[in-house]
């Protein structure tokens, strides 16, 4: 439940199982095309975009639908404005899903692990030249960071909402990434490339010269290079992940090991090495570039609160730094995806030390972040549906939305300068939380099983969604993911408390274990209630079973 308005235009059109929503009149379908056509005229657009495909399923499916069906109703009178074309597997079908009951029609897609579906770019594209889209959403996850999936849709005539092929192929290397944020003076962590400059070409690299000199290539340049930047470090390979290819190193020692299994894991791949930057808090800026050259900052967002990398508790506006620090942080992230022609929804991540105040680039995430909906909450700006007007080619500063944002007449057409001009500041703090079915007691292992019901009730400073209905079930091959919880209040300490008793309101019956109690504990420390946590305290914390919780 987004808000009162969204559960009612859910409940006023479903589809049952393997239906389409019943054809509108030809009238009717006239009318709504007129609408969605003059409102992409008046507000500078170039194509309208009818017809979408989800790409995607779970909770990025469902808040999807739901946002971009409220701003049709929003904005242009009608929820049918928009038509909503989702794929769905067997496992999703007799899960129960939820995204497939709010779509207009849906494809069968085979079961199984996502590359049978949901990451398999040549079916995406197959679905959406079959079924006459005018766009692909992708979401998070699955095929949402592949070049293949834009590449191929803008061969087919389709359009992509999210960066082009060659920007995405950029910033999916590390190396590359770096090198570019740091070109563009986006404040980086120490690391053997420290000072190297290059810009992006016609087909996402970089030029050879600099990105060589950027691998380490031996151990003896590794050791080398340590003396500069100084232990701990970590060492990399860039095309490792799930853990293969990267080691903390604290002597020489250490190094030599580190070396010889990283280049051993991730056999051929380049190398990088950069300090381990500790005590640190990891910030994010919330970006959204246009066709036209402009990049819009929607403030960001903490998400420390994190578990092996994966984030527990997002909130903002950040409260650790100091606002002015942050503002130079997204201009800094601004500059850098105007640099690479950036379109659509993306994040730059950063790890942000508080005792020096500093900065320091992470990655830049070429997609929408599961956790956008904190940035809605604080700026009001709806974000799915801001993907849906940049990729109909409407300008930035003529989106209400943003318009509003920056508190001018969401009606005008004045330009708006997004590295100099001022946007109005948040005067609320936002706090979610992640639903997922995950047993705490077993370090948060992902469980399956049936949910017969869940019960949540939303109240005007706390609301949520949830992927799944009654009757449903998370299946073997879905994310843990399920639910997402947010709680606001004119400070972090009241939205802290409205999230505590939403979770301990809310009821899940099922077979599935879920960590809302442990969440609630979590929420209680003295830790984060001060907001003295890093992004290694909560790891810390289960290892050495520091929050009981009694089930």
């Amino acid at each position: 439940v987004l808000s009162p308005l969204s559960s009612n235009l859910i409940r006023e059109g479903h589809i049952e199982e393997g239906q389409s929503r019943p054809p509108a009149s030809r009238m009717e379908a006239l009318l709504s095309a007129s609408r969605l056509k003059d409102y992409v005229d008046a507000h500078g657009g170039k194509r309208v975009l009818k017809r979408i495909l989800i790409a995607n399923n779970g909770m990025a499916a469902t808040k999807a639908i739901m946002s971009m069906r409220q701003w049709a109703f929003l904005e242009l009178g009608s929820q049918s404005e928009l038509e909503f074309v989702v794929m769905a597997s067997k496992d999703d079908l007799e899960a129960n899903a939820e995204f497939i009951r709010l779509a207009d029609a849906y494809v069968e897609v085979p079961p199984g692990k996502n590359t049978n579906n949901y990451a398999n770019v040549n079916l995406i594209v197959q679905t959406a030249i079959k079924e006459r889209v005018d766009a692909v959403w992708p979401g998070w996850g699955h095929a949402s960071e592949n070049p293949a999936l834009p590449k191929a849709l803008s061969e087919a005539g389709i359009v992509f909402m999210g960066p082009t092929a060659p920007v995405m192929h950029a910033l999916g290397d590390k190396i590359a990434s770096t090198i570019l944020a740091q070109s563009s003076k986006v404040p980086c962590i120490p690391w053997n490339g420290d000072g190297i400059m290059a810009e992006i070409q016609s087909d996402g690299s970089i030029p050879e010269e600099p990105f060589k000199k950027a691998c380490l290539q031996s151990y003896e340049e590794a050791l080398e290079c340590v003396r500069r930047i100084g232990y701990p470090v970590v060492l990399k390979a860039s095309e490792g992940g799930g853990g293969k290819g990267i080691r903390k190193c604290t002597n020489d020692e250490e190094l030599k090991v580190g070396w010889e299994q990283v280049t051993a894991e991730v056999v051929g791949s380049p190398i990088f090495m950069m300090q381990l930057c500790t005590g640190a808090r990891h910030l994010e800026v919330q970006l959204m570039g246009d066709e036209h050259g402009q990049v819009v900052a929607l403030i960001g967002r903490d998400c420390s609160t994190q578990r092996r990398f994966q984030k527990i508790f997002e909130e903002g506006p950040p409260t650790v730094a100091d606002k002015d620090d942050f503002r130079e942080a997204e201009k800094a992230a601004q500059r850098l995806a105007m640099s690479v022609g950036y379109r659509g929804a993306g994040t730059v991540e950063y790890l942000y030390k508080p005792d020096n105040k500093g900065f320091y680039f992470l990655e830049l995430n070429p997609r929408l972040q599961v956790e956008h909906p904190v940035t809605e909450g604080i700026t009001g700006v709806n974000v799915p549906a801001l993907q849906l007007q940049v990729g109909m080619g409407i300008p930035l500063e003529r989106v209400p939305d943003i318009r509003r944002f920056y508190g001018i007449d969401p009606t005008g057409d004045s330009k708006i300068d997004f590295l100099e001009d001022k946007y109005v500041y948040p005067q609320r703090h936002v706090i979610a939380a992640r639903i997922t079915a995950e047993n705490p007691d077993d370090a948060f292992r992902p469980t399956s099983g049936s949910i017969e019901r869940v019960r949540f009730q939303s109240s005007p400073n706390v609301w949520g969604y949830f992927s799944i209905g009654a009757s449903g079930a998370i299946h073997e091959f879905a994310d843990s993911q399920f639910g997402h919880l947010f709680a606001s209040g004119p400070t972090r300490e009241h939205a802290r408390k409205a999230l505590q008793l939403a979770l301990k309101n809310i009821l899940i019956v099922g077979e599935i274990r879920n960590p809302t109690e442990y969440l609630v504990e979590l929420a209680e420390t003295e830790e984060f209630k001060d907001n003295t946590i890093d992004t290694a305290w909560l790891d810390k914390l289960i290892a050495e079973k520091a929050v009981n919780v009694k089930f």
